[in-house]
């Protein structure tokens, strides 16, 4: 699992600027949602195109996570990666320029709803009452991208716990839409996985100074009220 403390010059860096660390002293469990993040086969299996080694670390957490959530009145999402080869679904900037051809096309192949790769990893502790989403985005929160943001707020949720992966990329773009749109955003830093421990801490590190907290999945059991 990526190292989850923050780099000492950034927290001291954060303790001059704001005085202090942690933006929020406690979560209202009834008002927050925890949303995971792409955490399917073809992100979490170590024969996929698009495998994140340390995705499999992180499941415990989630789970963890995810049932003291539950148990207290507040909300799990599970946000599905789902892309068609045309139409809304489609991203040319992404497919036909980011990665090369063949690879292009095992990605769509494997996030195409109804594919052994869009389904979430099995070792998740997904249950009926959770919310299940598709984006055809980084961010679950990109207008136009999820209905997660709508479904969020006609529950009367105002905070947004983020895990999944990759950290610095779709968890990444949607924490920092989820704070630009008015939830309040945390960070889970032991329950987010990127390619490596630079990538991983980088992106906690941009994420606590600009876009919203950053806790571990202990802290987050604590403060969950």
């Amino acid at each position: 699992m990526h190292p989850s403390a923050l780099p000492a010059e950034i927290v001291e860096r954060l303790r001059a600027r704001r005085g202090r660390l942690h933006l929020f002293d406690s979560i209202e469990a009834g008002r927050s949602a925890l949303a995971v993040i792409d955490m399917q086969c073809s992100f979490v299996s170590p024969q996929a195109p698009s495998a994140v080694a340390s995705a499999r670390a992180i499941v415990p957490n989630i789970n963890r996570l995810a049932a003291h959530l539950r148990e207290r009145g507040g909300t799990v999402a599970w946000v599905q990666a789902t892309y068609t080869r045309s139409g809304p679904g489609y991203w040319p900037l992404f497919f036909d320029h980011m990665v090369k051809p063949e690879l292009s096309s095992q990605i769509l192949a494997g996030l195409a709803e109804g594919s052994p790769g869009h389904a979430l990893w099995p070792e998740l502790e997904v249950r009926a009452e959770d919310l299940r989403v598709k984006k055809n985005r980084y961010s679950a929160f990109f207008p136009g991208a999820c209905e997660l943001p709508g479904l969020l707020r006609s529950r009367a949720i105002d905070t947004v716990l983020i895990a999944g992966t990759m950290t610095n990329v779709c968890c990444e773009a949607s924490a920092r839409d989820a704070m630009m749109d008015g939830f309040k955003t945390v960070m889970v830093s032991d329950a987010n996985a990127a390619r490596s421990d630079a990538e991983h801490v980088g992106s906690l590190a941009t994420i606590v100074q600009f876009f919203g907290d950053v806790r571990t999945t202990d802290e987050l059991l604590a403060l969950i009220r």
